[in-house]
């Protein structure tokens, strides 16, 4: 890797960090994860999808955004898509690799429109704070 390539992974720290630590916690045991009725009622595993994924997203675009100074429709749709694969990947990891973990479909719609909601997040970060 040339050195300009290092120096712009700055930009990207925050997201690769984050990557990486979403797929530690969505492959560690399922008897390590907590277990309550009150989070079952609220369908916790769900917002936990959602935030995830949409922090992932979010902290793509900012990285982009920081690096370019600016960041296309097509680069917002790219990294949601990428973001909603990324989750049903490690839903697949967790129903053939992960220990007391399974596919859940539900799970993958939650991290699409975490992603989804990423692309807004920036959005309104962008307009208030960035310009």
């Amino acid at each position: 890797m040339n050195v300009p390539a290092i120096r712009n992974l700055r930009f990207y720290a925050p997201a690769i960090f984050w990557i990486l630590l979403v797929l530690v916690l969505c492959t560690l045991p399922g008897n390590d994860l907590p277990k309550s009725p009150v989070f079952e009622k609220i369908h916790m595993d769900k917002i936990v999808h959602f935030g995830l994924f949409g922090c992932t997203v979010l902290l793509l675009c900012l990285g982009y955004y920081r690096q370019h100074g600016y960041i296309s429709k097509f680069t917002l749709t790219f990294f949601a898509i990428s973001a909603a694969f990324y989750g049903l990947a490690i839903e697949y990891i967790q129903k053939y690799f992960a220990i007391q973990r399974s596919f859940d479909m539900a799970d993958v719609a939650a991290d699409t429109i975490g992603a989804i909601a990423g692309i807004l997040a920036f959005k309104l970060i962008r307009k208030w704070w960035l310009k």
